[in-house]
């Protein structure tokens, strides 16, 4: 699924149940998106394939979490990542400081 805006597209995915979600919208877990040069947010694009952004916790992008409201540019790899992560594993990922 990629929609051609001449910028460039992210590859994009998506964990937990957020996976199971977009299979039921008929979306594939892991597809191209179009963004322009100037990039969109997180939320931009989570909001665009009309994912409940409520239940996005945060995203990778490029291997490093961040939240939402980041910039995702041309080239990104990109994942979603809903609320409910392990403990262990939030740390681990970065979406909380570890001691």
């Amino acid at each position: 699924m990629v929609e051609d805006s001449g910028s460039g597209v992210v590859e994009v995915r998506f964990f937990g149940f957020l996976r199971a979600l977009v299979k039921e919208m008929g979306l594939p877990d892991r597809f191209e998106e179009g963004v322009p040069a100037e990039g969109k947010s997180g939320l931009e694009l989570a909001a665009g394939f009309g994912l409940p952004t409520d239940r996005i916790e945060a995203v990778f992008r490029n291997g490093v979490i961040q939240p939402l409201d980041e910039m995702i540019y041309p080239g990104d790899r990109v994942a979603f990542v809903p609320p409910g992560t392990p403990g262990p594993y939030r740390v681990l990922l970065g979406m909380v400081k570890g001691r």
